[in-house]
């Protein structure tokens, strides 16, 4: 039973983390975690190794598990890495997708398209996160597929806070525009140099995001 209850405890706070429930930097502590799930503290503990592995978690000695919170180098450099990563997703995705792949970006698109209608900002981050999934798919390399949804998850909880930056979610959106138009023109190079470029974060965007996290 407690086999069972790990992969379901850690997925649910997986989501947390990536949705922005759970806040970089906030102690994750087994009492209260046991409590809100009903569970034991074993389960909780073994959920909690699990996201450590993932790099979502920090543990250490006497301190307990708090969630991942980098600092301003390991947050440009981790960007940097997401940034070429992605770029050659974009790359292989130009060349490769299938109709149903296509089919798949353009629905995403479409969802992005509609919470900048609205307004919303919640609705825009999965729809977001879904966009670029949908691209990691696209390129038929599973392993790098696999490294590219592994990175972003770590670095959602930073990639939502972006969109609280003043009128930063009209600018993603139109970035995803230009991406998606040179990916189903199957121009590869434009559209990882824009993904490239959409994913940097530099320069007032950094700054942006360092005082976003100090109010989080």
């Amino acid at each position: 039973m407690r086999g069972e209850q790990t992969p379901r405890l850690r997925e649910a706070l997986e989501d947390d983390i990536v949705a922005g429930r759970l806040r970089p930097g906030q102690r994750l502590d087994e009492v209260s975690l046991a409590e809100r799930f009903g569970v034991s503290r074993t389960p909780i503990r073994e959920a909690l190794i699990q996201l450590s592995a993932s790099g979502l978690v920090d543990i250490r000695p006497r301190r307990g598990a708090h969630v991942t919170l980098l600092g301003p180098r390991e947050l440009v450099e981790s960007f940097e890495l997401m940034a070429e990563i992605e770029a050659s997703c974009a790359r292989l995705a130009a060349a490769r997708m299938s109709a149903a792949d296509r089919a798949a970006i353009a629905a995403a698109h479409a969802e992005c398209r509609e919470a900048v209608a609205a307004g919303d900002d919640a609705a825009y981050y999965p729809a977001n996160a879904v966009f670029h999934a949908a691209i990691y798919a696209a390129t038929g390399n599973r392993v790098l597929g696999a490294e590219a949804l592994r990175l972003q998850r770590a670095l959602q909880p930073y990639r939502r806070l972006q969109l609280k930056v003043p009128r930063r979610m009209d600018a993603s959106f139109a970035e995803h525009e230009a991406i998606l138009e040179a990916l189903f023109a199957g121009d590869g190079a434009t559209a990882a140099e824009r993904l490239r470029a959409h994913v940097l974060v530099q320069g007032e965007r950094f700054m942006s995001l360092l005082a976003a996290l100090e109010e989080a």
